[in-house]
């Protein structure tokens, strides 16, 4: 099968997580992809391969890439393995690549992914084997090539998975602490808050720093696949273009700025294992000279600026427990209020019960996820002196 030429546009698509979307959206825009459209959890678009390679090294709300080759209907279990079989599995890997297939099926007549899955990787094997009497090994862990299908009301969408390995491990991470955000939702939680990238930036409640390094690497313009460890899964890929890739990786190392920081980070955690293990991980990210972190009180801090943009996932009671939730989060909103005015203060909370506790309005509540819990980011414009008679008013509603 000859080789593509780079300019060729086909059909592209992103995943990332409930609530991300639009920002996704604008990170693909930015890369210059065509016809972005905004679905649940995916956003789709067209682009070429350079941009295929760029979206998985500069998008910071994508979970995978995927390359859709194939869209059908399937009415049944033979429907499916039909179908499956028309495509020439031998043109995309062959005899000596392992593979494995993510399946997600949702208001279909088949009920269970892992089943679909059985029968498309059946499907493949027995092509192989009807025409060299051998066939391909599965790998579920760490496969050459990884598919990716879809069904949603029996139409499927057969992709590659152009990332391999899921995109939120950046591998900048060495420790954790027992609750740690995923790196892509804190990129996509700084996203929301329309943090500016200059302005000073404060987690008072750092954990191992997930915040911090995501929030310095929008900063500084630094790349998030510029950590990664492992291939790209299209490194795997019969088509790949290693000169091309090559390019795009100096492209992006050129474009980081890592002498000088460009806009004030500090990160406080009252525990001193975390703030251990949030400088392990910024000094492994090397991103040591551009982020402040202290052990510190958040109810005894003040704003290091006249504004600037506040994030914190303080405990939900869920993993971590504390001893009177609705104190802390009380705690959290007059702090907020008597030593952070000028600030947009943003909570990502999954006890919204205990956020009626922070007693101050919020301009906006987003729905988010964190893993299955049900959370908010809830957004505190915390002005300067009055405001129409009032500093701020109090609100039982969240």
């Amino acid at each position: 099968m000859a080789k593509k030429i780079q300019n060729d546009n086909f059909n592209i698509i992103a995943t990332t997580l409930a609530g991300l979307e639009e920002v996704l959206a604008e990170e693909l825009r930015a890369l210059d992809m065509e016809f972005v459209k905004v679905g649940n959890r995916v956003v789709s678009c067209s682009g070429n391969l350079r941009q295929l390679y760029e979206a998985n090294l500069w998008c910071r709300t994508a979970i995978r890439i995927l390359k859709p080759i194939r869209n059908f209907k399937a009415r049944d279990e033979k429907d499916l393995y039909a179908q499956v079989q028309k495509t020439d599995w031998s043109e995309y890997f062959g005899l000596d690549q392992t593979f494995a297939i993510d399946a997600v099926v949702s208001h279909s007549t088949f009920e269970h992914s892992l089943f679909v899955a059985q029968l498309t990787k059946d499907a493949i094997v027995d092509q192989f084997r009807k025409a060299t009497g051998e066939r391909p090994s599965v790998d579920r862990i760490r496969p050459h090539i990884r598919l990716n299908l879809h069904m949603h009301e029996n139409m499927v969408t057969l992709s590659l998975d152009s990332s391999g390995d899921s995109l939120h491990r950046r591998g900048y991470r060495l420790q954790t602490n027992v609750a740690p955000l995923n790196e892509v939702l804190a990129a996509g939680i700084i996203g929301l808050t329309g943090w500016d990238k200059t302005s000073s930036f404060v987690d008072p409640m750092c954990g191992s720093g997930t915040f911090l390094i995501e929030a310095a690497m929008m900063a500084q313009n630094i790349a998030p696949g510029l950590y990664r460890r492992d291939p790209f899964g299209f490194e795997n890929w019969k088509d790949y273009d290693a000169g091309l890739l090559e390019m795009i990786w100096k492209t992006a190392e050129a474009k980081a700025v890592l002498d000088k920081p460009l806009a004030q980070i500090i990160g406080y955690d009252i525990d001193a294992d975390y703030v251990e293990a949030a400088l392990n991980n910024i000094e492994n990210a090397g991103l040591d000279q551009l982020i402040k972190v202290e052990k510190a009180d958040f109810f005894e801090t003040q704003a290091p600026a006249a504004q600037g943009v506040l994030v914190m996932n303080p405990p939900y009671n869920e993993r971590i427990q504390s001893d009177d939730i609705n104190l802390l989060y009380k705690n959290i909103g007059d702090t907020l209020k008597n030593n952070y005015q000028g600030f947009d203060a943003f909570v990502f909370t999954g006890n919204l019960e205990a956020a009626k506790s922070i007693g101050l309005r919020t301009s906006r509540r987003i729905p988010l996820y964190n893993g299955a819990i049900d959370c908010r980011l809830l957004k505190y414009e915390l002005y300067r002196g009055s405001r129409r008679g009032g500093v701020e008013e109090e609100t039982k509603e969240v």
